[in-house]
C-alpha cells in the first residue's frame, strides 16, 4: 500500500474553503433562529422543540449521506457533488427563512420557519459530512491534524462574518433592526441573503480547486477495493453502527455532554441575555431592547468563532506537546468557565471575555474528536462512520430539545441564563470522560 503524498497548506486551504461557507450560513442560523421564531410568536418554552428540527434531519441525513458518499465515483468526484447539492438547497433555505411570515397562508409563521429550519439544516449536513470525510480520504497520518485545524480555522471565518452580519447592517450601515410585530427586522433578512451567496460561492471554490483522487489512485494509498466496488444497501449503515470501533464509542460520550452544552448556548443565549442582563421582561420580544440583545448575541457568537479561528492554529503545536486527548480536556474546561462567567455578569461587554473560553472549547471540539477518530476507522469506511459519529451530536440536542424548553419553562421559571449554567457544567463533564478515550492510530 502506497503512502499519501502531503499537501501543501494551499491545497489543504482549497479543500476545506467550503467550510467557510457553510460555516457562514450556520453561524447566521444559530444567532437568529431563536428570535425569528420569537417574532413569529413563539414561547420561550417551545424554543427548544422548534430546533429539534435541525439535529433530528442531521440524525436522518449525515449516516446516509456518508453512506453514499463512500461508493460514489463520478465526473465530479467521491464527494464533491454531495458539497454542491447541499450548498444550493441550503442557500435556497437560508432565502426564505426569514420570509416565513409571507408564506403564512394558511399555517402559522412559527411553523413555516420552524420547516425552513429543518430543509436549512438538512441541507448543510449534506455539504458538511463529506467534508470531514474528504479530510480523512486526503491527507497522511500526520497531516490529519493540520487538515481538521485549518477546517476549524476557516469555519471559525465563516462563523465570525455570519454572526457578525446583522450588527453590522443595523449599527454600521443603517439598515432597519427593528419590525412590526410578527415579523423579521430588515438586518436579518438581508443578513440570509447574504448568507446564501457565501454559502454557495465558498462550496463552488472547494469543488473547482480541489481534484479527489480517482479509483484506482485511491486503492492505491488506501488498500484492498473501494466501498464502491461492493454490493450494499441502506441497511448496512445500521451493521457498521453495530461494529463501531472502541474509540468511537468512547467519544461518544464526551460529544453527548459537548453538544448538550451547545444546543442550550445556541437555543437559550438571546432569551437569557436579554433578560439577565439587559432587563427585559419574560415575553417582551418585540422591544428595540430586545433586539439589541439578539444583535449583541450575533457579535459575541462572533467573538467565540473569532476566538475559534485563531485557536485551532495552535491545536497541532499544543496537541504535539501534551496529547489530543490531554488538549481536548483542556479546552472544555475553558468553555465551561465561560459559560457559567455568563451568570456572574451584568455588563454585556464582559461577555466578550466569557465567549473566549468558549471559543476555545468550539475549536477543539470542531477538530480533536475527528483527529483521535480518524485513527480508528477503516479507509474504506471514513465517509459511513462519519455520518454515524454525528449520532452522537445529534442525540444530545434532540433530548436537550424536548426537555430543554419544559425545564426552563417549570423549573427555572421561564428563566433562560439557568440553561447556560448548566451548560457549562456539562462542558466540565466532557473534559472528565476524554481522558478515558482510547487514542490511538
Amino acid at each position: 500500500m502506497k503512502i499519501k503524498p502531503k499537501l501543501s497548506f494551499w491545497q489543504i486551504w482549497n479543500m476545506s474553503f467550503g467550510f467557510l461557507g457553510i460555516q457562514f450560513g450556520f453561524a447566521l442560523q444559530n444567532a437568529n433562529v431563536s428570535r425569528i421564531l420569537q417574532n413569529f410568536g413563539a414561547d420561550v418554552e417551545h424554543l427548544s422543540w422548534f430546533w429539534l428540527a435541525a439535529p433530528i434531519t442531521g440524525l436522518i441525513i449525515q449516516p446516509i449521506i456518508g453512506h453514499y458518499s463512500d461508493k460514489t465515483w463520478n465526473r465530479l468526484g467521491r464527494r464533491k457533488p454531495y458539497f454542491l447539492v447541499g450548498a444550493i438547497l441550503a442557500s435556497i433555505a437560508l432565502v426564505f427563512m426569514p420570509n416565513s411570515s409571507a408564506l403564512a397562508t394558511f399555517i402559522p409563521a412559527m411553523f413555516i420557519g420552524a420547516g425552513m429550519l429543518m430543509i436549512m439544516d438538512a441541507s448543510i449536513n449534506v455539504a458538511m459530512e463529506p467534508f470531514r470525510a474528504l479530510v480523512a480520504d486526503m491527507l497522511p497520518a500526520d497531516q490529519r491534524t493540520l487538515g481538521f485545524s485549518v477546517q476549524t480555522f476557516l469555519i471559525g471565518l465563516g462563523a465570525v462574518g455570519g454572526s457578525w452580519l446583522p450588527y453590522i447592517l443595523a449599527e454600521w450601515i443603517g439598515i432597519s433592526k427593528t419590525a412590526p410585530v410578527g415579523q423579521v427586522p430588515d438586518n436579518v433578512i438581508f443578513s440570509f441573503y447574504i448568507g446564501g451567496v457565501v454559502f454557495l460561492g465558498a462550496i463552488i471554490w472547494t469543488v473547482l480547486k480541489t481534484k479527489e483522487y480517482p479509483p484506482e489512485e485511491y486503492k492505491q494509498y488506501h488498500g484492498g477495493e473501494t466501498e464502491s466496488d461492493e454490493k450494499s444497501s441502506i441497511l448496512d449503515i445500521f451493521k457498521d453502527f453495530a461494529k463501531m470501533p472502541k474509540t468511537m464509542k468512547q467519544l461518544g460520550l464526551v460529544q453527548f455532554f459537548s453538544w448538550f452544552a451547545l444546543f442550550s448556548m445556541w437555543v437559550f443565549s438571546t432569551p437569557a441575555i436579554a433578560q439577565h442582563i439587559y432587563g427585559t421582561a419574560v415575553n417582551d420580544t418585540s422591544s428595540e431592547l430586545y433586539q439589541d440583545a439578539g444583535n449583541w448575541v450575533g457579535v459575541i457568537f462572533g467573538v467565540y468563532n473569532a476566538v475559534a479561528a485563531a485557536f485551532a492554529l495552535f491545536l497541532p503545536a499544543i496537541a504535539k506537546l501534551t496529547s489530543r486527548k490531554t488538549t481536548h480536556a483542556i479546552s472544555l474546561i475553558a468553555g465551561g468557565i465561560g459559560l457559567i462567567s455568563i451568570y456572574f455578569i451584568s455588563n454585556p461587554y464582559i461577555l466578550i471575555f466569557s465567549m473566549i473560553g468558549v471559543g476555545i472549547a468550539w475549536a477543539s471540539i470542531l477538530a480533536m474528536p475527528y483527529a483521535i477518530l480518524a485513527g480508528s476507522i477503516p479507509a474504506g469506511k471514513m465517509g459511513i462512520y462519519m455520518g454515524v459519529f454525528n449520532f452522537f451530536i445529534v442525540a444530545p440536542q434532540i433530548i436537550n430539545g424536548i426537555i430543554g424548553g419544559p425545564i426552563v419553562k417549570r423549573l427555572y421559571d421561564s428563566h433562560a441564563i439557568y440553561a447556560i449554567l448548566v451548560a457549562g457544567i456539562f462542558m466540565f463533564l466532557a473534559a472528565i470522560s476524554v481522558m478515558f478515550v482510547k487514542d490511538d492510530d
